[in-house]
Order: structure tokens, then C-alpha cells, then sequence
């Protein structure tokens, strides 16, 4: 028997199509084969902000024990299955498939994963890499897809991981509105929200489990196990036939994109970052209601933008100040005619708050009551009692602030994939299950 890894990726379009929806299929043809899966199927979240990113930017990586006489056949049915199921025509659909043959998987691959999650590649290093580990490769188009597959297969989730139960419809309701009964929904969130995430959004009621575009998806179920994503899978109840469902391991809801750089002039386009910086003056409010604020450091500046959508983190973010020390977490949008350099949020924690100063009128030493200005440098003037004074001064006054020095985190409706949401901290992982459970996918 001999171990393979089999990444996929690039298999959709904006018309339609999944690459996890391809994984499905391929778990129901490797099991007849008499394949044995030796971990549930790998969904790998890759760098959200790259342009000539997919919708999900999700990359697949399957990994087996078969025969070492089936691999010929193994390799004939992903391709056929990814060929089959790929929107082809269209011309930003560049498949790719990668086939390693190894039970451990080099560090050089594994490196290059965390890297096509953290920030951009070239394809170059991707071939490279597959000519040197001696893997096998299938590209389509330009075959892009080979960097997204190559990295599926790197990323073995050794660390902190998720899980995700996802239920397909059959074909003949794909591009059709997802039926699905709303109150069950509800009801195995009210059950499982301490081991699931993102069902729904809290602040619209908003379902979040089910997608809005044409793809084969009916609903994808995110929590910390697979038993737990599986029993809440069976609690809701769907007005619709489902094809099939399969269980994956995600590195979903981890933070895994984001990367620490030092200071504000590292900060680059295209990149997810995590970096301190100090607020300069309190946000500003520009159309559609979003706020903008700048942080420094040492370094440089930079902009930093809370849009409407983000709902907590936006509201977090119009009580700043100038002085509020921040640590900043979110991707980076290039600058352009329009705006300098921008990180999109996706959370702040606040490490220090500065004291919100507001200089008063003195009271009056007679009566108690406010006093008035008589004009700059002339003193005070009591309107009830008529005192005056030319040697009183302004009262500084410390206000309290309405935020604390703790996390903010978008609403859960504008997250990312990868985004860990509030209810993941303290729960995460740092090893791979030892075994899968029995039902992981349909019959």
C-alpha cells in the first residue's frame, strides 16, 4: 500500500461549478476503488486577498492508502472527474491537479503552503517545487490551479483546524433558491453554538450556512469536530433532495492567513497582516457609512478602513481617538487615484486606550453655576450672580471611554473564511485527529 496525496484546485467559475463539490465525488469513486482515507478531506482557504483570486479561494487535497497497482487508474479517474465537472470555457477556469506519493510531505511543500496562504506566489516556485519532490501534475489553461493544489497538499493541518459538513443538491436544482427550512436552523444553533460558528448572523438574524451563487452547495455546516458538525447536519432539515455530504477538515476560522510583520512600512497589496500601530485623529466618515482612520509607527502610516457591513468592528472603530495604541489584523488594498493604501479590517484589538480630554468652563466660586467666557484672554463672567474673574482658567476633564482594551471582530455576516470568530478563541487545536469517525460522508 502506499500513501497519496491528490490536491485540486481552480475547478469553478462565477456561473457555477466547486471544487469541494468535485472532492465529494472523488470520496464515493476512491472508496469503491477500495481506497482508504487517511484523513477527511482537506479544504485549504489560501491568501483571500490575491485579485485573480477564485470566490472561496479554496484549494482541495485528498490523501489515501491504495495499491500501488490502482495509481494509474486513481489518476484517470481525478482527471476525468475534474474534467468533467470544471467550467472549462471559461477563461479564468485554470484547473490543476497534483499527485505526491509519500506518507510524510517535504518541508519545502509544507513552507510553500503556509506562503500561499500568507501572501503571493509565483507559479514558477510551484513547478518547481512538483519537479523536485518528484509529484506528478495536470494543468488545464495556464494551470494556475497547480499552485492551489501544490499548497492543499502542504498544508496538512497540523496545528489548529475546524471542520465543515457540507450538503449538496442535486443538478437539477443548481442556479434554483435553496430550500431549507429556516426554524431548524435556528434550532441547531440554539443547540450546538458552543461547538459551531457562523451559522447566523446575531445582529441581522441573517443565515449564513447556505451560499448565494450557482455552485451544487445547499448548506456547509463550520464547528470543532466532526461529530459535532455531522449532528448538527442531521438537526436541520432540508425542503429539498440532497445529492450527497461529506465532512472536511479546514483550516477555516484560524486566523492561518494572517501574518505578523514588525512595522507599518512592511506592510504590503495583496497581503493579510497583523501589526501595531498608534491612531492618529478620530476616525473620519466617508459615503455609505464607513470609517477611515490612520495608525502610525516609527516606520510609516496607513489607512485603515471599518466598512459599513462589519457591523461591531465598525462601531469599534468611530469611538477611536488620537493616541489609542492598536494592534491592527485585515488585507491589504492597493493604493490608486482614489485612496492611498488601505487595510480592509477584520479585527482591532485595542492595547491601549488614551484618556479623552475635554476642557470646560470653570464654575463659578460664588453661585456654582457654569461660567462664560468674556473673549480670549479676558477672563470669566458668571451670567447669574455677575462675578468675574481674569485669573480662572479652563477645567480639564477626563471622559470615559465606551470601549475596553479587549478584541473587536467583524460580525459574523462580513467574515472571511479564514477569519476566527470570537467563539473560537480557547478552542483551538494543536494536533491532527488520530482517526475518523465511522460516517463521514453519505452511503
Amino acid at each position: 500500500m502506499v500513501t497519496l496525496h491528490i490536491g485540486i484546485d481552480d475547478t469553478d467559475s462565477p456561473r457555477g461549478g466547486c471544487t469541494t463539490y468535485i472532492a465529494a465525488l472523488l470520496v464515493e469513486k476512491l472508496s469503491n476503488m477500495g481506497a482508504t482515507f487517511i484523513d477527511y478531506p482537506n479544504l485549504i482557504r489560501l491568501n483571500p486577498n490575491v485579485p485573480w483570486k477564485t470566490r472561496g479561494n479554496g484549494a482541495l487535497c485528498l490523501r489515501i492508502k491504495c495499491d500501488d497497482t490502482t495509481m494509474d487508474k486513481i489518476f484517470e479517474i481525478v482527471a476525468d472527474t475534474v474534467e468533467e465537472n470544471s467550467d472549462l470555457k471559461f477563461k479564468n477556469t485554470d484547473p490543476g491537479i497534483v499527485f505526491f506519493k509519500g506518507t510524510r510531505v517535504p518541508l519545502p511543500i509544507r513552507r510553500f503552503a503556509k506562503k500561499t496562504i500568507q501572501s503571493i506566489v509565483k507559479m514558477e516556485y510551484a513547478l518547481r517545487l512538483i519537479e523536485e519532490s518528484k509529484a506528478e501534475a495536470l494543468g488545464y489553461g495556464t494551470g494556475y490551479g497547480l499552485v492551489g493544489a501544490l499548497a492543499a497538499i502542504g498544508e496538512t493541518l497540523e496545528g489548529d483546524h475546524t471542520y465543515e459538513a457540507i450538503a449538496y443538491r442535486t443538478p437539477e436544482n443548481w442556479g434554483t433558491k435553496r430550500q431549507v427550512c429556516i426554524s431548524s436552523i435556528k434550532e441547531m444553533n440554539r443547540q450546538t453554538k458552543s461547538q459551531t460558528f457562523n451559522n447566523l448572523d446575531p445582529e441581522t438574524q441573517r443565515i449564513l450556512i447556505t451560499p448565494r451563487g450557482p455552485d451544487p452547495i445547499l448548506y456547509g455546516i463550520r464547528g470543532e469536530t466532526a461529530e459535532i458538525v455531522v449532528h448538527a447536519h442531521n438537526i436541520v432539515e432540508q425542503l429539498e433532495p440532497i445529492e450527497r455530504w461529506v465532512v472536511f477538515r479546514t483550516n477555516q476560522g484560524t486566523d492561518a492567513h494572517l501574518k505578523k510583520v514588525k512595522t507599518i512600512v512592511d506592510v504590503k497589496p495583496f497581503h493579510p497582516v497583523n501589526f501595531v500601530g498608534t491612531v492618529i485623529s478620530p476616525p473620519r466618515l466617508i459615503p455609505k457609512r464607513h470609517r477611515i482612520f490612520t495608525v502610525e509607527d516609527d516606520t510609516s502610516k496607513v489607512d485603515c478602513a471599518a466598512y459599513e457591513p462589519t457591523g461591531t468592528l465598525r462601531r469599534a472603530a468611530r469611538e477611536l481617538i488620537g493616541g489609542d495604541i492598536l494592534e491592527i489584523s485585515g488585507g491589504v488594498r492597493p493604493s490608486s487615484s482614489e485612496h492611498p493604501l488601505t487595510v480592509n479590517l477584520e479585527k482591532l484589538r485595542i492595547i491601549k486606550l488614551a484618556p479623552k480630554l475635554t476642557k470646560w468652563n470653570p464654575l463659578c466660586p460664588k453661585c456654582g453655576r457654569r461660567m462664560g467666557s468674556m473673549g480670549v484672554g479676558q477672563g470669566f463672567r458668571c451670567k447669574k450672580c455677575a462675578f468675574r474673574s481674569s485669573n480662572m482658567k479652563k477645567i480639564t476633564v477626563s471622559q470615559k471611554r465606551s470601549l475596553s482594551e479587549s478584541l473587536y471582530i467583524t460580525s459574523p455576516r462580513s467574515q472571511r473564511h479564514l477569519t476566527k470568530p470570537l467563539s473560537r478563541y480557547g478552542n483551538e487545536k494543536n494536533s491532527k485527529p488520530r482517526k475518523l469517525i465511522a460516517h463521514w460522508h453519505s452511503p
